[in-house]
């Protein structure tokens, strides 16, 4: 049975379901947002959203930030 692609395309989160995801305030995504720091995101009408994916991705590089920082070398 083929994938449909709709089951490939990643989910879209709120500005509230990512806050959930990433254990944060919504004000702290709002000011990432802000500063352009944050996960990647984007307006779809009056709504910010953000992929599923980029979320990961933003975490997975925030580890590496923290894995591969000063304090972590011995």
């Amino acid at each position: 049975m083929p994938d449909h692609p709709a089951s490939r395309e990643p989910e879209l989160l709120t500005i509230t379901e990512a806050a959930e995801l990433l254990r944060a305030p919504v004000a702290t995504l709002r000011y990432w947002r802000h500063l352009g720091t944050g996960p990647r995101s984007f307006r779809l009408g009056r709504r910010v959203l953000y992929r599923h994916d980029d979320l990961r991705s933003w975490i997975d590089a925030q580890h590496g930030q923290v894995a591969h920082g000063p304090r972590n070398r011995q």
